[in-house]
């Protein structure tokens, strides 16, 4: 059993872009990330210091808007207008959950897609599904690191991937398929859970409860990745795999926290940096 480190992976990634973003600099070109919070909720804050952060650690602008909970509509969507406008920030992204009163769905439509560097617009999704793509979502994105960071192809494995959210499982699917696995979506509705992730070579468990994927679900050898952030039933950080169970039966797993959290914030920052190569004629 290895465990798969996350912090030494996006190290090496956020590496890579602070390389490239040199590069860029050298030709009048700096890197812009606008991140956009509305509201008090504290973990949404704590996301946003951590972005903040990333992008001085490898080099770019960034700039946050903090406005206030009873923001309307039409002042959000004027913001978002204003730096869809201009040419310093590459990429927009406003952190969810909203207050309920503000409609995410209109905010993430009203994005330039090139600057939509969460790739949640339609136009974005659309190209994922295609494979022809700027931009990928980022913790699908950072799970396809981790386990590129393994060695093992993915090419001809069977893929389990456990949740079919927008944001993780549907995309998750596609980057797997993308790669030539055998991809199956699992889901609250699915029969025999267990009798379908044994045959797995991967799994990946993005379903948002505790401990769920136990020992007995998980054929030796398996690649297994963890996208959950729960409470167990002490209050300690878990994910959506019994660890200590699962974990001696695999090849390859990855712990959480310091697995799959990690790469979320390293793959913003590859596709802010893609976004100012593609806004600046560069991707060539």
């Amino acid at each position: 059993m290895n465990i798969i480190d996350g912090k030494a992976v996006s190290a090496a990634v956020r590496s890579r872009i602070a390389n490239e973003t040199a590069k860029l600099k050298n030709m009048g070109v700096t890197p812009g990330l606008a991140v956009i919070i509305v509201g008090n909720d504290s973990a949404s804050q704590v996301y946003v210091r951590n972005k903040e952060k990333a992008c001085a650690d490898v080099g770019f602008y960034s700039e946050k808007f903090a406005l206030p909970e009873n923001t309307t509509q039409a002042q959000l969507n004027a913001l978002v207008e204003s730096l869809n406008e201009r040419k310093d920030i590459n990429g927009i992204l406003c952190q969810l959950p909203l207050p309920p009163h503000l409609d995410d769905k209109a905010v993430i439509n009203l994005i330039r897609p090139d600057k939509d560097v969460d790739c949640f617009h339609p136009v974005n999704v659309g190209a994922v599904m295609i494979g022809d793509y700027n931009y990928l979502p980022c913790t699908p994105a950072g799970v396809m690191e981790l386990i590129h960071s393994t060695g093992v192809s993915v090419e001809s494995k069977k893929a389990v991937v456990i949740g079919r959210s927008n944001i993780v499982g549907k995309p998750m699917a596609m980057l797997l398929l993308h790669e030539n696995a055998t991809v199956e979506i699992a889901h609250s509705k699915t029969k025999n859970l267990a009798e379908i992730t044994k045959t797995a070579d991967i799994i990946v468990a993005a379903v948002g409860r505790a401990k769920f994927l136990k020992a007995d679900m998980v054929k030796d050898g398996a690649v297994v990745i963890d996208v959950g952030m729960n409470r167990d039933e002490n209050g300690k950080l878990c994910g959506d795999i019994d660890f200590s169970g699962v974990a001696p039966k695999c090849s390859y797993i990855t712990p959480v926290p310091g697995g799959v959290g990690p790469m979320t914030i390293a793959m913003l920052m590859q596709n802010t940096l893609s976004a100012a190569k593609v806004q600046n004629n560069l991707t060539k």
